[in-house]
């Protein structure tokens, strides 16, 4: 069953990403700006795409109103797609995808902001832009463990990435994602040990239907005391209990 669906899935996958990097071109100029139809271009688009991979995509909670830093957990490749689905953002993705054919392009007009893993002046930079597109009214996404973590784990947050949040006086709001099948936690999107991109990439399109879950939970207030560190914590933990991992 998995070649049959990898046999139907495939060309049209090939189909929908064609039309929207065509489609792209004149409604996602400069990233998905709220309220305009690129925004609505990004949210359809990653909808369909992920439907192409048996993923239906459900929304529990209220995403704040731009502008506004989400914080996520990062569990696998589709978890940006997944988020744009129900609430575009400009994502903060590795520098590594901006040079992917095609992936790299699509992720520029999206509004990713990257990021090269390691280099302080990067961070530096790249937090820069994220409080100038805050303070501008747009919104941004991260990964604050900074890559994907083991199955049913999660890693430290990395609180430096909430400064930008600080610095330009807008609300940092925690989302937990997490994968189903049949209402039961599924592995089946994270990655195995060793396993690389392509790979993953057929595995999950060969495999039956999957809910995707974007959890929008209440805001991180902001901690006179424990500052950034305290509300990564906080973020961290949120989360986790939607998940059902130990803290």
């Amino acid at each position: 069953m998995g070649a049959l669906r990898c046999a139907w899935r495939l060309p049209l996958l090939l189909v929908v990403v064609v039309g929207g990097c065509l489609a792209a071109i004149p409604l996602l100029p400069h990233g998905p700006k709220p309220g305009t139809a690129g925004a609505a271009l990004l949210r359809n688009w990653s909808r369909i795409f992920l439907r192409l991979f048996g993923v239906r995509v459900v929304r529990l909670g209220e995403p704040l109103h731009d502008p506004v830093m989400f914080v996520a957990n990062h569990a696998s490749w589709m978890d940006i797609t997944a988020l744009h689905a129900v609430r575009p953002a400009d994502f903060v993705a590795k520098a590594e995808i901006g040079h992917w054919p095609l992936v790299g392009w699509m992720a520029r007009r999206g509004g990713t902001i990257f990021h090269q893993r390691g280099n302080n002046h990067s961070l530096a930079s790249v937090m820069a832009v994220m409080s100038d597109r805050l303070r501008a009214g747009r919104s941004i996404a991260a990964f604050p463990e900074g890559g994907t973590a083991p199955p049913g784990t999660l890693k430290v947050f990395h609180a430096r990435i909430l400064q930008s949040a600080l610095d330009a006086a807008a609300p940092v709001q925690p989302v937990a994602l997490r994968y189903l099948r049949d209402g039961q936690p599924s592995l089946e999107v994270l990655f195995k040990p060793g396993e690389g991109f392509l790979h993953n990439v057929f595995r999950v399109l060969a495999t039956r239907s999957l809910t995707a879950e974007v959890h929008f939970l209440k805001p991180v207030a902001f901690d006179p005391e424990g500052g950034r560190r305290r509300m990564a914590e906080t973020a961290r933990a949120e989360i986790a209990q939607v998940l059902g991992f130990d803290t």
